[in-house]
């Protein structure tokens, strides 16, 4: 059973490390980004603040996925 876990435990990691990269990607930088990529010039596109808000929600919860899931492997594989 706890090698079931272990292995559940790493795919989630493994998902969510992908899934951090990716929104760290997609964040503007000092021009461009989220807001660029969908035709967006200079803060031109209505809805870019609001999708710029939600792109950091959804990285700050997968970031927290992957903290909690290697404090677990680290628990698991101690």
């Amino acid at each position: 059973m706890r090698h079931l876990i272990t292995i559940v435990t790493i795919v989630i990691n493994v998902l969510s490390l992908i899934a951090l990269v990716s929104g760290v990607l997609l964040h503007s930088g000092r021009g461009g980004g989220l807001s660029d990529m969908f035709g967006g010039g200079g803060g031109a596109a209505l809805g870019s603040a609001a999708a710029e808000r939600n792109l950091n929600r959804i990285t700050t919860v997968f970031a927290l996925i992957w903290v909690l899931t290697v404090v677990a492997l680290g628990m698991f594989l101690a």
